[in-house]
């Protein structure tokens, strides 16, 4: 339910790895046109309402503005075991049981790479959902990625400010990158390259190199030579370190205030 960006990134990332287009519905009152043709070239079926019925599992991906009211008309249309998939931010398993009328909810939180199988999702499971539950949603959930469960409810916050927001931190560096590229003479078609496929590069490294990112820093930084002229300005009196701190801690609050 909710076919917008995130919840389209999770769908591409499973027919991706396999699943049946057949098994799965869409459910927007009012898609994107990019939506309504992705499923007509998908041979998807697209609702505007929640379909009669009885779903093996519902993914709730809608915002936290119009949750209450989709749950409220969904409630009472839910089987006893049906397994409940929120990806909706701030709002607590509680909130949600409240709402559904039901234990058997996974409270989830993925990412916008999932579209392309790089996703990250966290994940925290309700009183009501079973081992075997649990197993059929990390199948699920890792179709797009990788699946971390946690054991802790409050931890969600600081999830979502890293791995939730963290590629619009990704992208904003590429976008300094680049634009620092322009103030120092190249072309700007050639500044975007330049700086996306680093970054590209250097995500691929981390994949290829489980090393922690510290070692992998320091193997590219010679003592004394550019990469270390440079990195003293970034590390100076760690204001990097504080800036992303503040800007992670900023995003969990305000996952919290949603919820609240």
């Amino acid at each position: 339910m909710g076919a917008g960006k995130m919840g389209m990134a999770m769908v591409e990332g499973w027919l991706a790895q396999g699943l049946d287009a057949k098994t799965l519905t869409l459910v927007d009152p009012m898609p994107a046109e990019a939506t309504v043709n992705f499923a007509n070239q998908q041979n998807i079926s697209l609702l505007s309402e929640f379909p009669s019925f009885k779903a093996e599992i519902v993914v709730l991906a809608v915002k936290p503005q119009i949750a209450q009211s989709v749950m409220a008309g969904i409630a009472g249309q839910l089987s006893g075991d049906c397994l409940i998939l929120s990806v909706i931010a701030g709002f607590s398993l509680e909130a949600l049981k409240n709402a559904l009328g039901s234990d058997k909810i996974i409270r989830t939180m993925p990412n916008t790479p999932a579209q392309v199988g790089k996703g990250v999702v966290g994940a925290i499971a309700g009183s009501g959902v079973g081992e075997k539950e649990r197993q059929l949603a990390h199948a699920l959930l890792s179709a797009s990625g990788i699946a971390v469960w946690l054991d802790d409810e409050k931890l969600i916050d600081a999830l979502t400010g890293i791995s939730g927001c963290g590629p619009a931190y990704v992208f904003l560096l590429v976008e300094a990158m680049a634009a620092a590229g322009v103030a120092e003479g190249l072309d700007r078609d050639m500044a975007n390259i330049l700086a996306r496929h680093t970054v590209i590069g250097a995500a691929a490294l981390m994949e290829a190199d489980s090393s922690e990112a510290a070692i992998l820093r320091k193997n590219v930084t010679s003592p004394n030579g550019v990469t270390a002229e440079a990195l003293k300005v970034l590390m100076d009196g760690q204001e990097l370190f504080e800036l992303v701190g503040r800007a992670v801690k900023a995003a969990a609050r305000r996952n919290r205030e949603i919820g609240e």
